[in-house]
């Protein structure tokens, strides 16, 4: 688990690095924190739903780019799930002057690690794996700091996931 996610930082970093000089001088958004709920489905003989509840973190490297960590937990009837993932996220519609625009659709992707925990009458099992997710969906401010938005994704462990979020814009 934690070689997956040095691997997963490491390359984020990578990424993000050669463009952090080149936005200093453009107008970016400021960073934000999210608390996401929500609905996901896996595929399983049919639809197996849960809820899940999680936050997140994004700073901005370019107007329009955002890197950061995601971090959510479902819960089912004798199992738990632990995702973490490392998102980019890409604002369809730029800043405008500066400050964040009213409503802004956007593009996520993400990879990290998906845990499972199990619980059996002969005892508990832990399996990990790798996880992606990608979608998109749209938030707006409701307030000079405050979002609402809502997005939808496809990901791995296969499966949908529909979610709301609350964000704070943190900054100026």
């Amino acid at each position: 688990m934690r070689s997956l996610m040095t691997v997963a930082l490491g390359a984020l970093a990578l990424l993000a690095s050669p463009t952090v000089y080149a936005a200093n001088a453009q107008d970016r958004s400021t960073p934000a924190v999210e608390l996401a709920a929500g609905w996901i489905g896996f595929a399983d003989d049919g639809i197996v739903s849960e809820t899940l509840i999680g936050g997140a973190a994004r700073v901005y490297v370019l107007p329009r780019v955002g890197v950061g960590p995601e971090v959510l937990y479902l819960r089912g009837a004798r199992h738990s799930h632990l995702v973490v993932t490392a998102n980019i996220t890409w604002d369809v519609l730029a800043p405008m002057n500066g400050r964040q625009r009213t409503v802004t659709p956007f593009f996520v992707v993400g990879g990290g690690l998906f845990q499972t925990r199990e619980t059996f009458p002969s005892g508990d099992f832990t399996s990990s794996e790798g996880a992606f997710t990608a979608g998109g969906g749209v938030r707006a401010l409701a307030g000079d700091r405050l979002m609402i938005g809502i997005d939808a994704r496809l990901g791995w462990e296969l499966h949908v996931r529909v979610n709301g979020t609350v964000g704070v814009r943190l900054g100026r």
